[in-house]
C-alpha cells in the first residue's frame, strides 16, 4: 500500500460524535545480525514504554518520509527507508486531557547506522531486541502481530 501526501486531519467515524482519530507514521526499523532479525525500539518520553518510533505527519513529506524523519529523531536512525506501509495499528494517546484515539501506518527502514547525537538522545532509550522479545514489550496488540510477523525477505 502507498500512501499520497497528507495533511493531519481528523477522521471521524459515522454515527460516532467528537470522536476525531488523527493519523501518524511510524519506522519499523531494523537490522540483520548472525542471519537474525532485530527490531529497534525506543522509549516513549512520558511513560517509558517500549515503542517504535512514530509522530504527526509532516506538511509536504510523504508518510514514508515521516516515519523516516521520527526515526531520526527519536533514535539517531540512518538506513534505507522502503515505500510500501507494512500495516496499521490503532492506539489512544494518552498524553491529552481526554485521550486522542490514533491510527498508525508503519514503514520499514533498513538500519545502516545509529549516531549517538541526534534529537532527542537525552529523553528516550533505544535498545535492539529479536522480533519476539519486541513483540512481548509492546502495548498494543496489532503492533505486536504486525513486529512478530516481520519478515525483511518479503520487501
Amino acid at each position: 500500500m502507498k500512501l499520497d501526501k497528507t495533511k493531519a486531519r481528523p477522521l471521524r467515524l459515522a454515527n460516532q460524535q467528537k470522536c476525531d482519530i488523527r493519523t501518524q507514521f511510524g519506522a519499523l526499523c531494523y537490522r540483520i545480525r548472525q542471519d537474525k532479525v532485530q527490531v529497534l525500539l525506543v522509549t516513549s518520553r512520558t511513560t517509558k514504554r517500549w515503542i517504535l518510533p512514530k509522530g504527526w505527519p509532516i506538511d509536504g513529506a510523504t508518510p514514508a518520509n515521516a516515519a523516516a524523519q521520527e526515526a531520526w529523531e527519536e533514535a539517531g536512525v540512518e538506513g534505507r527507508l522502503m515505500g510500501n506501509c507494512l500495516g496499521i495499528y490503532s492506539y489512544t494517546k494518552v498524553d491529552t486531557n481526554e485521550g486522542l484515539p490514533c491510527v498508525v501506518a508503519i514503514f520499514p527502514i533498513k538500519v545502516k547506522r545509529l549516531r549517538s547525537i541526534y534529537p532527542e538522545a537525552d529523553q528516550r532509550v533505544r535498545k535492539w531486541f529479536s522480533l519476539k522479545k519486541a513483540s512481548d514489550l509492546l502495548t498494543e496488540p496489532e503492533l505486536r502481530q504486525l513486529v512478530r510477523d516481520f519478515d525483511p525477505k518479503v520487501l
